[in-house]
């Protein structure tokens, strides 16, 4: 396992509308423009991407903070890895998240870095747009 990493991103929407388009299936299918079933119960199983990423929502407060039993399909079986989503307002600018993921097996931080940005954040930026 390795060091985790860690991104801060600014969002011009309320945590509300992050919070949601990442616990919502359709809203995550939308910006992501892949498959997704997501629970929005803490315990409640999420796979998407088609089921290439699969896991289990560990802590869910509502438009603050998400955590997440998280691992990649092509993972030895049994790995998991711990994301945390922090949401903070900001008064007159929107938004802040702070994406902490941590427990994933080595040789996987670049992928994952990057991936992040790709697959998340960049697209859930034109979706919020």
């Amino acid at each position: 396992m390795t060091d985790g990493i860690w991104q801060v991103l600014a969002f011009a929407e309320s945590p509300r509308r992050i919070y949601g388009a990442i616990l919502d299936s359709r809203q995550f299918s939308e910006f992501t423009g892949a498959p997704a079933e997501i629970s929005r119960d803490p315990g409640g199983a999420f796979s998407c991407f088609g089921g290439m990423i699969t896991g289990r929502n560990i802590e869910l407060v509502p438009d603050q903070r998400i955590v997440q039993a998280w691992r990649v399909g092509n993972w030895p079986e049994g790995n998991y890895s711990i994301v945390h989503f922090e949401l903070k307002a900001h008064d007159d600018t929107g938004s802040s998240l702070t994406l902490h993921h941590a427990g994933f097996p080595e040789g996987n931080r670049e992928h994952l870095e990057s991936g992040w940005h790709k697959m998340y954040w960049d697209p859930l930026a034109k979706y919020l747009a």
